[in-house]
């Protein structure tokens, strides 16, 4: 069990290096991106719709310049025109074919942006696809002095897009595009399942660590009653289950996160994110059969069996149930990590990672509020420097990156949990890092446990109050996120404020503050030991 124990204190540290973010930014209001009276457009997403000879094809996605006319934004008010490659192949200098109203395909290259679009306008054209000489986008701005007095769309396609356009057309198909730039909805579903998901399992995480600590207590208060010698003997390894967090080790945790996050960031690749996989599946295969034999053994049928063990080697004393449930665990692990490109497979990303957070939820203990809020007050600055001040350094948000899975062909790293965005007509998922609900959690689950040994009753103590705080913090997040359009938030921005500063708060009003900040649980007295009366 120790072995199990070590692998989740190390995946605390890992997972907990992601930021929360939606299915990602359509609008790009990038205020470095040169700007003027004229080119002042915002860089939108633009979805380019294709007809070859009639029949629907591939929609690609490209990005408005900071010139020219803006699109509509739904698909039913976009006009299929028809697609013309410019000759020559630059646009540079007014094309040979005429065009009445095309949509016209161009280089990138040999001049400016705008003159390519002037020249394009001046010929008939409806609009412009230009193709970068990359398989990214690139931000079309205004040369200084430009005529920027453009009419047409003009927008940016990959490297990969424009190979497969010119390919059509240099078939002789008929090939005609639709452009346009839909708005995302205010609201998906897919946020109000991820909400129940992170609440749902901070409640089984703070439930499971309240009722084994119970447990602990009612065992020792029996050993205590009856003056054993086994209490001095078993002291301690009742908590030998579980790893209590001290202040030094709160701090440090903050940092480790960080150089992580650092080493992610600097190492991101397609190779990287593969041992990411493997890691995310070593934990992911121990919470799971960890969450599973802690079921099953609730069942009698099963009883016999979780309590029988049997040696093995560098494992120690396993008992049967978990031999039995392990190859399952492992096989599950496999398939998803083989299969995890196919559209479903973010469902057994969230069976493992529910279960790994839950049982780190169980085995990670926050002993007093004083570690608490030295933890969350270190995550709160970490949260908001990786996310917004790192931007100064690195030019970018090295969270969001690192959450996305840039530059790696990946929908991201495997530390999250997201659900696909249902109704949102640019796809993508919506997400929350495991950290973003391993650290509240722990305190949520703290809350519990103090009111389970006080023995409060449910208005009373602290759990409901912590845990509407969580999810009124990580509601507020979701607020922000959308009314940001996207762009990724930290999300312990908003949820530390909330249940740290709702727990402080009602721990002073209720005069518990100093036994929650010091000792973290309630006195408990020996029975055996009595006062005797003076002779």
């Amino acid at each position: 069990m120790h072995m199990d124990r070590a692998i989740c204190i190390v995946f605390v540290v890992l997972l907990s290096c992601s930021g929360f973010g939606s299915a990602g930014d359509i609008v790009h209001d990038d205020n470095l991106a040169p700007s003027s009276p004229g080119c002042d457009n915002k860089f939108v997403l633009i979805k380019v719709s294709t007809r070859v000879n009639g029949v629907p094809k591939s929609e690609f996605v490209g990005v408005g310049a900071r010139f020219g006319r803006s699109l509509e934004s739904k698909e039913k008010h976009a006009n299929h025109s028809t697609l013309a490659l410019a000759d020559p192949p630059d646009c540079c200098a007014a094309p040979k074919n005429k065009l009445v109203g095309e949509i016209i395909l161009v280089h990138r290259g040999n001049c400016s942006f705008t003159t390519k679009a002037n020249v394009a306008e001046e010929a008939g054209a409806s609009a412009i696809l230009i193709i970068n000489n990359q398989t990214e986008l690139f931000k079309m701005v205004c040369e200084a002095n430009a005529d920027v007095n453009i009419s047409i769309p003009a927008v940016m396609l990959p490297q990969d897009a424009g190979e497969i356009l010119e390919d059509f057309l240099e078939k002789n198909s008929n090939v005609s595009v639709a452009l346009y730039s839909p708005k995302r909805p205010p609201v998906d579903i897919a946020e109000v399942f991820l909400w129940l998901m992170a609440v749902g399992t901070i409640l089984c995480g703070s439930f499971w660590s309240a009722w084994t600590a119970r447990e602990a207590a009612i065992e020792q208060d029996k050993l205590l009653k009856d003056a054993s010698e086994e209490y001095l003997q078993t002291e301690g390894v009742g908590a030998s289950g579980f790893v209590d967090i001290n202040t030094m080790s709160a701090v440090l945790f903050v940092v480790i996160a960080s150089c992580f996050l650092v080493m992610l960031y600097k190492l991101m690749s397609a190779r990287f994110i593969e041992v990411l996989v493997v890691l995310f599946c070593i934990g992911g295969v121990e919470g799971l059969q960890t969450c599973l034999v802690a079921l099953l053994s609730c069942f009698r049928w099963f009883q016999h069996a979780g309590e029988s063990y049997v040696k093995v080697p560098f494992f120690g004393a396993v008992s049967y149930l978990t031999l039995a449930i392990c190859p399952f665990c492992i096989t599950f692990a496999v398939l998803w990590a083989n299969f995890r490109h196919i559209s479903f497979a973010w469902i057994g990303q969230d069976i493992l990672g529910i279960a790994l957070i839950i049982t780190v939820l169980q085995i990670v203990r926050v002993p007093n509020l004083k570690v608490g809020t030295v933890l969350l007050g270190c995550a709160f600055l970490y949260d908001i420097f990786w996310v917004f001040v790192s931007k100064w350094w690195f030019k970018e948000s090295v969270m969001i990156v690192v959450a996305r899975g840039d530059k790696t062909g990946e929908d991201g790293i495997p530390m999250l949990l997201k659900i696909p965005r249902m109704f949102d007509p640019w796809g993508g998922y919506s997400v929350i890092g495991f950290g973003d609900i391993i650290l509240p959690g722990l305190l949520v689950a703290f809350s519990l446990r103090y009111d389970w040994l006080a023995k409060k009753k449910l208005r009373s103590g602290y759990f409901v109050w912590a845990m509407t705080a969580y999810g009124l913090g990580l509601l507020i997040t979701y607020v922000a996120l959308n009314m940001m359009d996207g762009h990724g938030q930290p999300a312990l921005l908003y949820i530390v404020p909330f249940t740290l500063g709702t727990f402080l708060t009602l721990g002073k009003k209720r005069g518990d503050l100093q036994v929650l900040w010091t000792r973290g649980e309630p006195g408990r007295h020996c029975p055996h030991v009595q006062l005797q009366p003076v002779q």
